[in-house]
Parts: structure tokens; sequence; C-alpha cells
């Protein structure tokens, strides 16, 4: 009976209760798990220590990656029976060498040229073993197809630009997580549209994952990181999801985002990019030091710096970013060209508003006790 019900079973003909299953599984399994991953580092001590960057006072744990690398393991070993196995058994892999070498910073150090070499490893098994690369720009300054040596090393570019920049907005209790779930809902939508049903259920589980973890990221008294455990996985998530997103739009001639996947991923994934260009030419430009080098000028915490707390702080964001995705999928009528300088002019404008806004506030305010 068990053997006819999975030879005859098709996710596609139950898509809604496969995609729910899959979002309430990894809920609950990280939502279990989670507990005792914050009793095991309250108890030997595997807290982060309040430094020169920190924003919170006392000691935390920052092991929230290992609850969601958890509950992603055991939906994609579940429900691989019923979807493309090799290309979860890939992320699998993939994840898990990620997931070690977060595992380690976490607890001791890793180098960042570990790090780097780890994440090169972990792309190639991707993009070699299912050909899921970027293979060209969409015409986008007149280039449409890469030769296949150098898609693959701009893919690996993509891959490393991502998960990196991901990481650098994990600075405010639920800003990572929250932005995450925001990007995996729309690559989601995207992923069903297109019927790549494995996609989607990674992109769902992910999800499920991340409410069961911004419960204590965002909570005071058991409040909990996802640290570079979490972010790794998390960040090479999405760039995969982005990636297979292109991929398969470009290849897919008939889809109604074949010239326009490239503006469509950056819209998604606009915070952590413009975050990241922005604090590498503030460091290059204007304090003439080293672009690697940590430092408290990212826009998360420049809106921290105005007064607003983590969770408002948050909230902008994904607002900000909410309104640039649908103002993107109305500008899928325009060529790619115009699209892209046109979501870097009103990104750009959406993100630099409310420090205008609280400057002219606070400048009304001086003007006002100066009366």
């Amino acid at each position: 009976m068990i053997e006819s019900f999975i030879e005859l079973f098709n996710p596609e003909d139950h898509l809604v209760v496969w995609l729910v299953s899959a979002f309430v599984m990894a809920f609950f399994i990280a939502y279990s798990t989670f507990p005792t991953i914050l009793y095991v580092a309250k108890e030997k001590h595997l807290v982060d220590k309040p430094g020169s960057r920190s924003i919170h006072s006392h000691n935390i744990p920052t092991l929230g990656g290992i609850g969601i690398f958890i509950s992603l393991v055991v939906v994609m070993t579940i429900t691989g029976a019923f979807l493309n196995t090799k290309v979860l058994l890939l992320v699998l892999g993939a994840i898990t060498i990620l997931f070690f070498l977060g595992l380690k910073d976490d607890l001791t150090v890793l180098s960042a040229r570990k790090k780097f070499v780890g994440q090169l490893f972990a792309a190639l098994l991707l993009i070699v073993f299912t050909d899921t690369r970027i293979i060209g720009f969409s015409k986008i300054l007149d280039v449409e197809t890469l030769p296949y040596w150098v898609s693959i090393g701009f893919t690996l570019f993509v891959y490393i630009l991502i998960i990196n920049a991901y990481n650098l907005i994990d600075g405010v209790d639920g800003l990572a997580g929250s932005f995450a779930f925001f990007a995996c809902s729309v690559f989601s939508v995207l992923f069903i549209k297109a019927d790549e049903y494995s996609l989607a259920t990674i992109s769902i589980a992910l999800m499920g994952a991340l409410i069961a973890f911004l419960r204590l990221n965002f909570s005071s008294k058991n409040k909990l990181f996802m640290g570079d455990t979490g972010s790794m996985i998390v960040g090479f998530l999405l760039a995969f999801f982005a990636i297979s997103f292109i991929s398969e739009s470009q290849i897919n001639v008939d889809s109604q985002y074949h010239k326009a996947s490239p503006a469509l991923v950056i819209s998604i994934l606009f915070f952590p990019l413009i975050d990241t260009l922005r604090v590498v030419l503030v460091r290059l430009l204007i304090l003439k030091g080293n672009p690697f080098k940590p430092d408290k000028n990212h826009i998360h915490h420049c809106l921290l710096n105005f007064g607003f707390s983590h969770a408002v702080t948050t909230a902008i964001i994904i607002v900000i970013n909410v309104a640039i995705v649908g103002i993107a999928f109305n500008l899928l009528h325009l060529n790619l060209n115009t699209q892209i300088a046109l979501l870097l002019f009103y990104g750009s404008i959406l993100y630099a508003l409310p420090f205008v806004l609280m400057r002219k506030r606070l400048s009304n305010l001086d003007f006002k006790t100066s009366d």
C-alpha cells in the first residue's frame, strides 16, 4: 500500500497541501530544536560576547543556524522521494559543507580564506553537476551569451557576492531572518509559476524554519542569533534560488521573465546588494580604509543611530524592499537595461528617504527649540 502510494503520488496534483506540509514540517522541527540549542549554548557558554561593534549588552547564543539546517535536512530527506532527487542531494551536500564551516567559525574562529574556499566548492557542486548557471546577460549592455567558462566564473562570483552580502545585513534583531523570509516568499511564487516544485519546496521549507527562528531572534529573554552557520546556509540558498530562477528563465524562451529575470533578482535582493555597495564605497572613498574591515556604517546601523528600534528598523527595510519588488514587477514590459537603470534609481531613493525625512524632522525640532 505504501509502495503504491509513493509510486502514484504526484506533488503537482496536491500542490497546496504539499507546500503547506513542507512549511509546517520545517517550522515544527526548528521550533522543537531551538530550545535544546539554547540550553546547550548557555550551559557550555557558546555565546556571542559584546564587543566594540555589538549592539547588545548581554551574551547571546549564536547557534540558530543549527536548527535551520536540521529542519531543512529532514524536510528535503523526506520529500526527496517525490522530487528532483539529484538537485536535492546536491543542495544537501552544499549546505552541509557550509554548515560545518559556519559551525567552526561560530565555535572558534575560521579564516576568511577557508570560508571563501568552502563557499566556492559548495557553489561549484551545484553549478557543475546541475548546469545551473547564468548563461548570459540577457542583452544587458548588449551581451547575450557568455562562453561556458566565463559563465561558470560569473556565476561563482554571484554566489560569493550574495552569500557575503547577506551575511553583512545580519546586524539587527530580525533583519536577516525577515529579509530571507520575504525573498523566499517571492522566489516560491516564481518557482511555482515555472513548475519548479523541488525549488519551491526548499524555499517554502526555509520559510517555515525562519518563522521559528524569528520567534527567538526577536525575543528579549531567550534571544538567539543565526550566527555564521545560519547566514552562510541561508545566503547560499538565496543565491541558489536567484541563479536557478535566472537560469530557468533564460533557457525557457516562453517564460514571461525570459528577458527580465536579472532585474527581478536584483530587486528581490536589492537591500543586501545596495548596502554592500554603499559600505564598500564609504570605506574606500570617505574613510580611505580597508573595504573589508567591519564597521557600523551599514544602513541598519544608521537607522538605529536615528533612534529607531530593532523591530522598526527591520520593518522599514522590509517594507522598502517590498515596494521595490512591487515596482519591478510593473516594469517588466520595458527593455531590461531600462528596468535595471530605473531600479537602481528608485531603489536608492527609497532607501535614502527615511534618512531625508528624519533629518528634516530633526531640523524642525532644532528650529522650534531655538525659538
